[in-house]
């Protein structure tokens, strides 16, 4: 009986399935933002007006800002090992989501040239540079670059998020090794 006694209070310590403390960090954040890019993209429309007599043509720089997110939401059992002899946790998150370009036309800047530019050609020459800027910074988005950036900052908030959990949960120092889908391969 005193042994019994002795093995409950002094047993070794379940300390749980590291997958499931790993998820439960994931749990309440649906979406991580982990960067955010301001670009800057110059573009330039021209107008024609009373058969090719009045021209005009407009310049703007339209400050964008685009945001890479990683959604947690799709991180499952499925996309995580651990190997408990290395204490390394490894994780496949999905491809980052590149958002839409929020442009800020209140700060855009705008040249106009031409001789005699009308109200309805000034409001199409903004329309279609507008369009053109959300064109431009999408394509600005997806520079390899950033791209990188976002990836290497999408790894280290995935570290620290789930590094720190099983530390708390008893699992000392771990290891989080992440890779992202679509990511190009390590030379």
């Amino acid at each position: 009986m005193a042994a019994l006694l002795a093995w409950e209070m002094w047993k070794p310590e379940q300390i749980g399935d590291p997958l499931a403390t790993s998820l439960i960090a994931f749990d309440k954040q649906d979406r991580l933002t982990v960067f955010s890019a301001e670009l800057a993209p110059v573009v330039a429309s021209d107008d024609s007006r009373l058969f090719g007599l009045v021209t005009s043509r407009q310049v703007a720089v339209i400050p964008a800002r685009v945001e890479y997110a990683i959604e947690l939401g799709k991180v499952g059992r499925d996309r995580m090992r651990w190997d408990a002899v290395s204490k390394t946790l490894s994780v496949r998150l999905p491809a980052l989501d590149v958002s839409r370009p929020n442009l800020d036309e209140a700060r855009a800047q705008y040249l106009r040239e031409g001789v005699w530019i009308t109200r309805a050609a000034q409001d199409k020459l903004t329309r279609d540079n507008t369009k053109l800027a959300e064109r431009l910074a999408v394509e600005q988005a997806a520079n390899p670059v950033l791209l990188r950036l976002a990836r290497s900052a999408a790894k280290d908030a995935i570290r620290q998020n789930l590094s720190i959990p099983l530390r708390v949960a008893g699992f000392g120092e771990v290891n989080v090794s992440v890779s992202i889908d679509g990511e190009p391969a390590k030379p």
